[in-house]
């Protein structure tokens, strides 16, 4: 695949693949990407849509914003049409609103799987739903103007869609507590300094940016990133001593395979 070629555009996501980098875009900037549960089954549509000749996923949004989180309307009665209102799920068995939930998590799930890199591209608000859209990438490149925030605890909710894992990691508890329960915005400065973006850009400079990360990336073989990025990501819920172990294992794949001798 040589062309950039349209592989998903629906519910507010466009899915576009050109060789080894796809690129996930929001595209409603007319309400700053709000989120909806439409918006969540194309991003994980997007997902499943990956050719598997993808290495890197970028992920942004169009407009000054990258995303201003859950559209308010899934909390009038109301709702979105031809959707339960949340209002409604609330009412129903716990059960199935468990379900629900788990179902609308899958949109933030894939980006972490090691046979791809991801990069969210954030500028402007990046909000509840938002922010933890950016923290389900493995890395984040935001603009000068970023404003981050977890807003749940004020609608008198939590975060659940797999950005309090993340946070935690990146940040600590102390600080990801801080962070959600006063839903403060977290600028550029402190968002580079306390690990949350990988590099901080200019707004015009942003796809740029990640073109030439995106490059990088690409520079190694293919499978020493994979066996990396799950070394790495593993290492948290590992002992230093089964750290090592996994580290042997993964570099003897990596020898025998660059030897050209078969498992």
């Amino acid at each position: 695949m040589t062309s950039l070629d349209s592989v998903l555009d629906k519910d507010g996501v466009r899915l576009t693949v050109e060789d080894a980098v796809a690129t996930v875009t929001l595209t409603n900037p007319a309400k700053r990407n709000a989120q909806s549960p439409a918006l969540w089954r194309a991003l994980a549509e997007a997902g499943r849509a990956l050719p598997g000749s993808v290495r890197v996923v970028v992920l942004r949004g169009e407009g000054k914003s990258f995303s201003a989180g859950l559209d308010r309307q899934a909390f009038t009665p109301e709702g979105f049409d031809g959707e339960p209102s949340f209002l409604d799920m609330a009412r129903g068995p716990e059960a199935e609103l468990d379900a629900t939930i788990a179902e609308y998590q899958e949109a933030f799930t894939w980006w972490r799987r090691n046979d791809i890199v991801s990069v969210a591209v954030v500028q402007g608000h990046a909000i509840g739903a938002g922010f933890q859209l950016a923290l389900a990438c493995d890395l984040r490149i935001v603009a000068e103007d970023v404003q981050f925030a977890m807003r749940e605890t004020s609608l008198g909710l939590v975060p659940d869609l797999t950005g309090t894992h993340p946070l935690v990691n990146l940040v600590g508890y102390a600080r990801a507590l801080e962070i959600c329960a006063t839903g403060r915005f977290v600028h550029a400065e402190e968002a580079e300094r306390t690990g949350l973006a990988n590099l901080v850009v200019p707004v015009d400079q942003l796809d740029a940016s990640a073109r030439d990360l995106a490059a990088a990336l690409l520079a190694a073989p293919r499978d020493a990133v994979v066996e990396t990025k799950a070394l790495l990501s593993g290492a948290v819920s590992r002992t230093y001593e089964e750290q090592r172990t996994a580290e042997r294992a993964a570099q003897g794949r990596r020898l025998r395979d660059l030897a050209g001798i078969a498992d």
